[in-house]
């Protein structure tokens, strides 16, 4: 997460979506196992301490990280590609995953920032959201799922120098490969040691945005956890999507934040202590990460996905 993000009014859902109570019971998603998410960021972990504690932009750990991705989805069947660009000086990478199958002009794309700051491994920030992905996508293929959309997966380079990677991709994209995309949920920071459950606001945001923040409200709310609002405008790697009409969501957990008394209340954690209180710094390590927030960000979001590409 490149900046904080300011916390909008609360907002709880009671009662699942039409899309979702609608959805076959064969196109359940799985229950999503941490312990696989984990394992992904002690993978990140492992990549950061080889390489001078970090994953930035330009730096061997970020292409480590690429790479080790990329040889997990390709593992699973997907097609991928790395697309380069250059960003203050050095060249960055943006991976992209398509899985086979599904309506090509519409697609459903998943997608968060795989780079880390200069200053720590950034496992939290963004480890945490990339690892997420990477494990749901992974699930597809392992559960046979066969969507009638078209899934994507994105893992974008330089957020962290003004959500550089994000931005390059959409801009490579034609009106009409653009206009195929008919959805783009974005995860950023998804297991914060003192979290919150935010949710993306769809106010401002394209239309079809508010059908998919409802479906991440309603993953949360069969958890049994409240979620909040928060307004991201143009601060993570949805807002180039945004600015191309494509419906965007996500959801975050926190990060330099201070969390409220009536948080603590509803969520658990400690009031008055930042949701992350290593963001941006070397101690954002895999002990800086809750597993619980893990845990049911990743759940949300498999079953939003599942809801919104079947």
């Amino acid at each position: 997460m490149r900046i904080l993000i300011a916390l909008a009014a609360a907002l709880m859902v009671t009662g699942s979506t039409a899309a979702q109570a609608a959805a076959p019971a064969a196109l359940a998603a799985p229950n999503i196992n941490v312990a696989n998410v984990q394992a992904h960021l002690n993978q990140f972990q492992s990549i950061a301490n080889a390489n001078s504690g970090n994953r930035a932009h330009g730096r061997p750990g970020y292409l480590a990280s690429i790479n080790w991705v990329k040889s997990k989805l390709d593992a699973a069947g997907y097609t991928t590609r790395v697309q380069s660009f250059t960003s203050n000086g050095a060249t960055g990478y943006n991976l992209i995953a398509d899985y086979p199958g599904g309506d090509a002009n519409n697609v459903v794309m998943l997608g968060g920032h795989l780079d880390s700051v200069s200053a720590g491994p950034g496992i939290n920030d963004n480890g945490t959201g990339s690892a997420s992905i990477l494990e749901v996508a992974l699930q597809v293929k392992a559960t046979g799922f066969q969507p009638t959309k078209h899934l994507r997966f994105g893992w974008w380079g330089a957020e962290e120098l003004g959500l550089v990677g994000s931005t390059y991709y959409v801009n490579s994209l034609s009106s009409t490969e653009k206009s195929k995309i008919k959805a783009y949920l974005n995860f950023d920071m998804t297991g914060s040691p003192n979290p919150g459950y935010f949710v993306y606001s769809s106010s401002g945001q394209p239309t079809g945005s508010a059908a998919l923040t409802q479906r991440l409200q309603a993953g949360f709310t069969a958890l049994g956890v409240q979620t909040e609002l928060t307004n991201v405008g143009g601060r993570s790697d949805h807002a180039a999507f945004a600015r191309a009409g494509i419906p965007t969501g996500g959801t975050f957990t926190g990060a330099e934040g201070i969390k409220t008394s009536a948080q603590a209340s509803k969520w658990g954690g400690t009031a008055g202590q930042a949701f992350d209180r290593c963001y941006h710094r070397s101690c954002d390590t895999t002990a800086n990460v809750s597993a619980t927030a893990l845990d049911r960000n990743a759940d949300v979001i498999a079953s939003t996905l599942w809801a919104t590409a079947a």
